[in-house]
């Protein structure tokens, strides 16, 4: 290999789980790559081993967040013109005039919108964030590194982060090769892709496809599909812990079979803790009846509310915290970053588990990876402080749409039904369903999903001989 130095640009904590986390880093150096983490993260990846460059207090300039935003806005009004689809208006965050700063950036997101609401329109907004971005001292400072340590290629681990556009502009000024990761199934609807690289790393035929869809001036050549190391943990055994180990180390009994419940954030799913106490009352009914059931709880790492509390301490008896150990570094919710001790914590959680109950997870497909079924929650509850808010919503977003089996998931439509749905999903009924979402999964994430890392070292490879 004539230059196998890769940088791996991690703007922020998401990247963390994918590409530090799992067996991505020791695949590449085994693989000859020579790797560097280009880490704005407050993570100190040293601590594992590896080799890093700090990018320390990245700024954007002033006005690309207000471009940004406005490109956000634009995209979504494109989707809707292309599709005549008014499924994008509920991907939008409302606009705020909280104070007169918030008020005066709004109006300046709306003005930008106005004047620039049309493909020609995005394509002036994207040249105007290139433009500025060119005018930081990140741009200058990530020249100067690139300069020094001579990459073969940067590779990024998310598509979404402002921070990352003067790095990958740097790269490509000086001639070097770049790509991103689409990190989620569900972002490209969103209006989320914010970097330009020369190649994009997808999960899938069907994630290419959208890709191509919403931007259509991405061509064919520059699409990899590799599938995401997101699921690759799932297929080490070594993480997996005995029964024994895991019963005692969480304080479970023995002779109880558990099943997950598993929290949204309280944007997704404002009214999980209700969900919850359903569980726990179709639960009690099952062990009255004869089952031995109890509750193993998973909140949403970055939901440090105290709004499950009534539930929890009411069924203590019934239900086990088993709270994600993420690190919160700072205030903002993209501050709370993954810990590898997390990832063997959910890994576990999984395997010793059931079943998942939750509202439009993603945990479906984690849990189909150890031929565990996933029973979704289907129905309204009264919240005066949400009045607004509808699984409707959630269920009519793009990403469920790929789910064209339907049976994929166990419907959970009512509370009445609960208690019902989990003993089938305890029997052999769920078979049929699992398969189901093992088709499913295998349409949203290339297969099989352990060779992912492998897939994108050898697209790396690839591209560097070019």
């Amino acid at each position: 290999m004539q230059n196998p130095k890769i940088f791996i640009l991690l703007p922020d904590g998401i990247g963390l789980r994918n590409f530090a986390f799992t067996n991505f880093h020791q695949l590449g150096i085994e693989n000859g790559f020579e790797i560097t983490f280009w880490n704005a993260t407050p993570f100190d990846l040293t601590k594992l081993g590896f080799n890093e460059i700090k990018i320390v207090n990245p700024k954007i300039h002033p006005i690309t967040d207000l471009l940004k935003n406005a490109q956000i806005q634009i995209e979504l009004n494109q989707n809707i013109k292309k599709s005549k689809d008014k499924v994008y208006n509920s991907y939008r965050f409302p606009f705020s005039y909280k104070g007169v700063k918030a008020t005066l950036k709004t109006l300046i997101v709306k003005w930008l919108i106005f004047w620039n609401n049309s493909e020609s329109g995005l394509n002036r907004i994207r040249k105007n964030i290139s433009k500025n971005e060119r005018k930081t001292k990140l741009y200058f400072d990530s020249l100067a590194t690139l300069q020094t340590e001579n990459p073969a290629m940067v590779f990024c681990t998310n598509q979404r982060i402002t921070t990352a556009v003067a790095s990958i502009l740097a790269a490509q000024d000086l001639g070097i090769p770049t790509a991103t990761f689409i990190f989620s199934w569900d972002n490209l609807p969103k209006g989320t892709k914010i970097i330009e690289t020369d190649y994009y790393f997808v999960w899938s035929e069907h994630m290419k496809n959208e890709l191509q869809y919403y931007y259509p001036q991405v061509n064919e050549n520059q699409i990899i599909v590799t599938g995401t190391p997101q699921f690759v943990p799932h297929f080490d055994k070594k993480i997996i812990e005995s029964k024994e180990t895991f019963y005692e180390k969480h304080h479970l009994d023995f002779n109880k079979k558990y099943i997950c419940f598993s929290g949204d954030d309280v944007t997704t799913s404002p009214d999980d803790p209700q969900y919850l106490s359903d569980v726990v009352k179709a639960v009690k009914y099952l062990n009255a009846n004869g089952n031995n059931i109890g509750i193993l709880f998973r909140r949403c790492p970055v939901d440090f509310s105290k709004r499950f509390d009534s539930v929890l301490n009411e069924n203590k008896d019934l239900i086990t915290c088993l709270d994600p150990k993420w690190k919160k570094m700072g205030e903002g919710w993209n501050t709370i970053l993954p810990t590898k001790e997390d990832l063997e914590l959910q890994m576990n959680t999984i395997y010793h588990s059931e079943l998942v109950i939750n509202l439009g997870s993603s945990m479906v497909f984690d849990f189909v990876a150890y031929e565990k079924p996933c029973g979704f929650i289907n129905y309204d509850v009264l919240n005066t402080e949400f009045p607004d808010w509808s699984v409707k919503k959630i269920y009519n977003f793009i990403h469920f749409r790929s789910m064209t089996i339907n049976n994929a998931v166990f419907w959970i439509d009512s509370a009445n039904t609960i208690a019902e749905i989990i003993e089938k999903m305890l029997t052999k009924d769920s078979k049929v369903t699992v398969a189901a979402a093992q088709k499913w999964f295998e349409k949203i994430n290339q297969h099989p999903p352990e060779k992912a890392s492998e897939r994108i070292w050898n697209a790396i490879g690839e591209i560097c001989k070019k």
